[in-house]
C-alpha cells in the first residue's frame, strides 16, 4: 500500500518551507525592526523618518502576508484577487471619501 497523498496534496506539500525558512524569515523581520529602531534614533527629519518607516512597515507586512499566512503557497488567482481588492479598499479610505476633506478642515474652536 502507498499512503502518500497524491494529486494537490503531495504538491502543496513539497511546496510548503521547512524550518530553515521559517528561522531566515523571522531572522529577516528581526533585521529590518533593527533598522526601524536605528533609523528611529538617527534624528531625521519627520518626512524622511515617516516615508522610511512605512516603507519598511510594507517590507514587513509582505513577508508576513506572504510566508507566514502561506499566501505565497497558494494559487495565483487568489492572490490577485485579493491584492487588487485590498488596494482599491486603502485608496478609496484615504484619497476618495469626500469627508475625509471634511475632516481636514474641521476645527474644535468657532
Amino acid at each position: 500500500m502507498n499512503f502518500e497523498p497524491e494529486g494537490e496534496a503531495a504538491m502543496s506539500s513539497n511546496q510548503e518551507p521547512g524550518m530553515r525558512s521559517y528561522v531566515g524569515i523571522v531572522i529577516g523581520l528581526m533585521i529590518i525592526v533593527v533598522i526601524e529602531v536605528i533609523l528611529t534614533y538617527q534624528h531625521l527629519p519627520t518626512r524622511t523618518l515617516l516615508y522610511s518607516l512605512l516603507c519598511l512597515a510594507c517590507v514587513e507586512a509582505f513577508v508576513g502576508i506572504m510566508y507566514l499566512m502561506h499566501v505565497k503557497y497558494e494559487t495565483p488567482l487568489l492572490f490577485w484577487t485579493i491584492f487588487p481588492s485590498t488596494l482599491f479598499v486603502l485608496v478609496l479610505l484615504n484619497y476618495i471619501w469626500p469627508d475625509a476633506y471634511r475632516m481636514a478642515r474641521m476645527s474644535l474652536v468657532k
